[in-house]
């Protein structure tokens, strides 16, 4: 049988949130976790594996070291300090870069030459330190990006249309963060654009915007009334690794390097881009109005001198 190892390096909520899903929906025939606090990682994954007779296909799931690294297709990072309430996800930095640094270390040290997942946040600057960290190719660390975003906007939108969610084409685009920002011309439900749909039912724009910035405030509303997000950007993460796996060729937005794309450079940054088994193989790169590049680049610009904050 072909190897589909997955490592998870953090088994707090959201790596937890992954693995579960990830052991429903089937895809790997090994998931080892990890985690600084072994016993936590132990009791998950004899927990997951005491339902191994209820999975949809047969899959391996073990504690690890990082040793486990060397032969994996994909390593997961979850680890770092969350979220608390009325606290922006760039003020995690400082802590969550030095973690991140850590892990890569030793997961390089293995000898791993698979493909990093990352959803530690602010993702798309610990995207950044893993890939300079693991000097692996820019297009073999993906992180997590705007596809929780997204998936949140595809669901209020289909929810204001009466929409199945699978069915609307709509993308966050930017910091996975305040600064994100929706393409609303690129925007389509099924093969018709959004904009028509909503001149046609005389509907204001400005319902639109109301739904992108109930988009950026879900994270802190959630936070707020029940401490964590984990359940979606575990299916996210699910989804992100499976088209990996699977060779998908899916049009994901992730967080990946701009080297010109958008007129950017040396940035990681949640862009619509097709996955496949060898990580990133294009980013799809939109045609945006002046006042989109103007959303974008002023989001690269935050995350920009973030990263020039960093002490590392």
């Amino acid at each position: 049988m072909e190897k589909r190892k997955v490592v998870l390096v953090g088994t707090g909520f959201v790596g937890m949130s992954f693995a579960y899903s990830l052991f429903n929906q089937g895809g790997a025939n090994e998931l080892v976790l990890i985690d600084v606090v072994k016993e936590k990682a132990q009791g998950e994954a004899l927990d997951l594996a005491h339902g191994i007779a209820y999975c949809p296909e047969k899959m391996d799931i073990r504690y690890g070291e990082y040793d486990e690294c060397k032969d994996a297709n994909i390593v997961v990072i979850t680890a770092g300090i969350a979220q608390k309430p009325g606290q922006t996800r760039l003020e995690l930095v400082e802590t969550n870069a030095k973690i991140a640094k850590d892990i890569v270390e030793q997961v390089m040290a293995s000898g791993f030459n698979g493909i990093f997942v990352v959803a530690t946040n602010p993702v798309d600057i610990i995207t950044y330190v893993v890939q300079k960290v693991s000097k692996l190719p820019t297009s073999k660390v993906i992180g997590s990006g705007t596809m929780l975003d997204t998936a949140r906007l595809r669901y209020l939108v289909g929810e204001k249309l009466e929409v199945a969610p699978n069915n609307v084409h709509t993308y966050v685009m930017g910091e996975h963060g305040d600064s994100s920002f929706v393409p609303w011309e690129h925007c389509y439900i099924g093969c018709k654009k959004l904009t028509e749909i909503m001149e046609q039912r005389h509907e204001s724009m400005s319902d639109l915007e109301k739904i992108r910035d109930d988009v950026k405030n879900a994270a802190y509303e959630i936070i707020e009334k029940k401490k964590a997000t984990y359940y979606g950007i575990g299916m996210a993460l699910t989804k992100l690794v499976k088209a990996i796996l699977n060779d998908e060729k899916a049009l994901l937005t992730v967080s990946t390097y701009l080297d010109g794309e958008y007129n950017e450079k040396n940035i990681y940054i949640g862009v619509p881009a097709i996955i496949t088994n060898k990580g990133v193989r294009e980013i799809l790169e939109l045609k945006l109005n002046g006042q989109d590049q103007q959303k974008l680049s002023s989001s690269a610009n935050i995350l920009r001198d973030t990263i020039n904050s960093l002490n590392m």
